[in-house]
């Protein structure tokens, strides 16, 4: 067994996968399996719990995230493409355009994505080629009848979706920025409002992928920072894990009793050096939590699956 640890978790796993871009770190209760993506290969990947095979899921287009179905359809997903929102069907590859808002906007691509609490998708754009001065990327969420509604823009690495417990706040990351804001979301109607800052970092250090752990706490994947941080709700730090990794991109907290912080972790543009320094880059991390739980992520609750 591995043995780093710290007072809040000890890290038990690494699952290798050497991406160049891990992200969308997922738990499946009902598959006992840890999914995530490399985004920049176009994969979905699969760890089962129970007898440890790894399978991958190749897709025909790079992916910024996914989700589950709700009707449990166990080889459909609710894809954010580089370009729009799809269906994708694991085993048959079959896609379902849903839509593709920025389909025109050259140097842009879909990022980091999650359901909120109602089981509606969420997911945004990121700057990942500048054109003109004036390129932007947007947030967006899928309905239950698949259409698009496009929120704000005026971002340049859209990161770090997850929502309070109870569903009531949204938090979203600038990466580029070095911001994390909150925002009051309305269940009923949808609408979000009172914007606030909930955190910065430091200039070296780029918030990436969060979740929401029972307690209402926020865990935020530190790129550039070999780190993952617990935040309270006034948005302080309170714990802070060291990842063996440069790159830490996303988090969930799953597995078999919802004690596991899962930690995906990226190799892209590493130095030689680093990459000598931190030969771990790139594989997914498990660490047991101590008196922390997560929430399971809501399916995505699209009615045209």
């Amino acid at each position: 067994m591995i043995s780093l640890s710290s007072c809040i978790g000890e890290l038990i796993q690494v699952i290798p996968s050497q991406n160049q871009l891990g992200e969308n770190a997922l738990w499946h209760p009902q598959h006992r399996a840890i999914y995530w993506i490399d985004i920049m290969a176009g994969d979905i990947h699969k760890y089962t719990i129970d007898d440890q095979a790894h399978q991958q899921y190749h897709l025909p287009y790079r992916i910024g995230s996914f989700a589950f179905l709700a009707d449990q359809n166990a080889h459909q997903v609710i894809v954010a493409f580089e370009q729009g929102f799809a269906l994708y069907h694991l085993e048959t590859h079959a896609i379902t355009w849903l839509n593709q808002p920025e389909g025109t906007q050259l140097g842009n691509r879909f990022n980091d994505g999650r359901t909120d609490r109602c089981g509606h998708f969420w997911a945004g754009t990121m700057v990942e080629t500048r054109h003109t001065p004036q390129q932007q990327g947007s947030l967006y969420r899928v309905d239950h009848q698949g259409q698009y509604h496009k929120y704000f823009s005026d971002i340049m690495i859209s990161n770090g979706l997850c929502w309070s417990p109870d569903g009531s706040i949204m938090y979203h990351a600038d990466s580029e920025r070095h911001c994390i804001y909150q925002y009051k979301y309305c269940q009923q109607s949808h609408a979000l409002s009172q914007k606030q800052l909930f955190a910065t970092t430091e200039n070296h250090v780029f918030p990436d992928g969060s979740t929401v752990d029972t307690d209402g706490f926020m865990w935020n994947a530190q790129w550039g920072d070999h780190s993952v941080v617990r935040y309270n709700p006034d948005g302080k730090i309170v714990e802070k894990l060291v990842v063996p990794a440069v790159q830490p991109s996303s988090v969930a907290i799953g597995g078999p009793n919802l004690d596991w912080l899962i930690v995906t972790t990226s190799r892209i543009e590493l130095s030689p050096q680093q990459l000598l320094d931190y030969p771990l880059s790139g594989n997914v991390f498990i660490y047991q939590l101590n008196n922390v739980t997560g929430i399971v992520d809501t399916p995505c609750g699209l009615l045209k699956a």
